[in-house]
């Protein structure tokens, strides 16, 4: 269903698909370790539409979108959940990006696995990638490359529709 390119390497835009109610896959299920130690299901985050972004604290394009996905997180705060995937990182490393940008939402720590409960949306080829879940837990949408606050809000919107 999904390919992906390389990385966005310092592009600030990139390219969105949304996905037809009628043409979701089965909810994601995915459980593991956030960057500070606490198990997380995202199960638990059901019933709200869930921005999931998977991200490297050694990814430029991904530090330059951090403060606009905080943004984000900040406007939706109730109405959409947030997690992040710190995608072949260690937890100090990431840890210190989610310091540094002021990161409040979880990140769940990859340890070699979380990208393959992504239904083929996310290759470790193509990062940073934002996906929105709908309330069901099933992708509606991806956005490869370094995301706007206002895109997110706007894609966000229309998952919620």
């Amino acid at each position: 269903m999904f390919t992906a390119a390389g990385c966005s390497g310092s592009s600030a835009t990139g390219a969105i698909t949304v996905i037809p109610v009628a043409d979701r896959q089965s909810p994601v299920e995915m459980s593991a370790t956030t960057v500070d130690g606490e198990k997380l299901d995202i199960a638990v985050l059901r019933g709200k539409p869930l921005v999931m972004n998977v991200w490297g604290s050694w990814c430029g394009v991904c530090r330059k979108e951090a403060p606009a996905l905080q943004q984000a997180y900040d406007e939706l705060r109730g109405t959409t959940n947030f997690v992040g995937i710190a995608f072949d990182d260690t937890r100090a490393g990431a840890q210190t990006h989610e310091k540094k940008y002021r990161v409040t939402y979880p990140s769940l720590l990859d340890e070699g696995d979380l990208l393959l409960q992504l239904n083929g949306a996310v290759t470790s080829r193509a990062i940073p990638v934002t996906l929105v879940l709908d309330a069901r837990g099933r992708i509606a949408a991806r956005y490869v490359g370094a995301v706007s606050k206002e895109t997110l809000k706007d894609v966000v919107k229309d998952v919620s529709g």
